[in-house]
């Protein structure tokens, strides 16, 4: 059974007019639930599939983030909200909501772990992946995948995070630089928004070679992303001897996106979804974020493909694509990173 947290009712992050992280992201991705033949909306399932409203704890956040930092998100949020950068907004609703998001995490973890699911699909809002340790930038407030992914190797585990987000999660890779016990791998196009994320980017001390980066350039398609799981995300995945693997799944690399000019379909996000499903010898043992995704036709395709995927059927409104650019970019990368990820 796949469990799904997804709370719209909690959804009070509001950045604003014109903002592309907007209120109908929540919306719209729910309704890809629901297409998928999944949840309470299609009358399919019963309500144990939907994960409980949990907040995280401060001390649960300070596991990854700077309690400084949350101090005064929180304090800003109390005194009605405001900008923490050019892009990023916080409105008095946004505290709680984050909160509610960080702590889907978390409750599928105990969910999964307890047995009530083969997989789980955490659909929030705000996005996570772009917030550092001390500061909230791209959209994000909270790193939702480093929150559920430092409550695992709390606990002894080995955590993978792939990032398919079309940007590059600089603030997942900052958190974990160091962190042995964490793999963090992202694929996402180059130039782009935050300007991090170089191949040569490889993590720092203990955590030397367990950052691996395959920026790929605009144009790129569904099957340039297979060939880079296939020739480098599952190898490494295998090699690191991950326990657990959370995936950012960001929708901005589909083809309709305004943020960036990546040409992936609903289609390629479940073949992406079904190499996901292969990385853990053990059900139970993966979890799907919402990163980013602001064109809410393709957000709510892609949720539903992946949806459909994670719980074993085989619902594609759209086709894969095929013959973009990146091909060789992905031959380099396999030469350059497969005898670097250490083994446990």
């Amino acid at each position: 059974m796949l469990l799904v947290g997804a709370h719209p009712e909690q959804d009070r992050h509001d950045p604003g007019g014109g903002h592309p992280e907007r209120l109908g992201r929540l919306v719209a991705a729910v309704a890809g639930i629901g297409d998928a033949g999944i949840g309470r909306d299609a009358g399919t399932d019963g309500p144990d599939q939907w994960l409980p409203l949990r907040f995280a704890s401060r001390s649960e956040l300070a596991a990854v983030h700077d309690i400084g930092y949350l101090h005064a998100l929180a304090d800003l949020c109390a005194g009605g909200g405001g900008r923490l950068d050019a892009d990023t907004v916080a409105s008095a609703g946004s505290w709680e909501t984050a909160r509610a998001t960080a702590g889907a995490g978390l409750s599928a973890v105990e969910a999964l772990t307890a047995g009530r699911g083969e997989a789980a699909f955490v659909l929030g809002r705000p996005p996570g992946h772009h917030a550092t340790r001390t500061a909230g930038m791209g959209f994000c407030l909270l790193n939702n995948v480093a929150i559920t992914a430092a409550a695992l190797v709390s606990r002894g585990e080995r955590v993978a995070i792939i990032d398919w987000d079309v940007h590059h999660g600089n603030g997942t890779q900052d958190i974990f630089w160091e962190d042995p016990r964490v793999l963090f791998v992202s694929i996402h196009e180059w130039p782009l928004y935050p300007g991090t994320g170089r191949a040569d980017e490889r993590g720092g001390g203990a955590g030397l070679g367990t950052t691996v980066n395959m920026p790929l350039p605009a144009g790129a398609t569904g099957d340039v992303y297979l060939a880079a799981f296939d020739e480098v995300v599952v190898p490494s995945v295998k090699r690191f001897g991950a326990t657990w693997v959370l995936v950012s799944a960001g929708f901005d690399a589909h083809r309709d996106d305004p943020l960036a000019s990546m040409l992936l379909t609903a289609g390629d996000y479940a073949d992406l979804t079904g190499r996901v499903m292969d990385l853990t010898d053990m059900a139970g043992r993966t979890i799907l974020f919402l990163e980013g995704g602001y064109a809410l036709g393709g957000l709510r395709a892609s949720v539903a493909a992946c949806a459909s995927r994670l719980a074993g059927g085989s619902y594609r409104p759209e086709p894969a694509s095929s013959g973009g650019a990146g091909m060789a970019h992905v031959a380099g990368y396999r030469r350059a990173f497969l005898e670097e990820i250490p083994q446990p």
